[in-house]
């Protein structure tokens, strides 16, 4: 079981930068699995965003958000964050972390996922 808990979501103008941080716990180790950031806005599906391996050799961004976001990792504090520069409305979103044992290019499906944070807000104004 892995428990991850996110944090680092609120309001922000559009241009403006957040830092959001997943913190994972439980009887597993953490450098072993994939990790990854999805969103969610009302009214719509959840979509990928970001993903980094467990060794973070690959990582992986949606279209949307390459170049402004940056996914990373610190293995010895079983943490994963999302920087996010340059925001914009279209931006606003829960975001959610979430593990997988999923190897390469499956870490872009949601459904290749075990383990699921509870979300954080992030909301950007014009």
């Amino acid at each position: 079981q892995v428990q991850l808990v996110e944090s680092g979501g609120g309001l922000v103008q559009a241009g403006g930068s957040l830092r959001l941080s997943c913190a994972a716990s439980g009887r597993t180790t953490f450098s072993t699995y994939a990790m990854g950031w999805f969103r969610q806005a009302p009214g719509k599906e959840r979509e990928f965003v970001a993903a980094k391996s467990w060794s973070g050799g690959n990582t992986y961004y949606s279209d949307s958000v390459k170049g402004r976001f940056t996914i990373s990792r610190d293995n010895a504090k079983n943490t994963v964050y999302l920087q996010m520069n340059s925001l914009k409305p279209e931006d606003t979103a829960v975001y959610y972390c979430a593990a997988t044992l999923a190897a390469g290019a499956a870490a872009l499906r949601a459904g290749q996922y075990d383990y699921w944070g509870q979300g954080t807000q992030v909301t950007v104004s014009s």
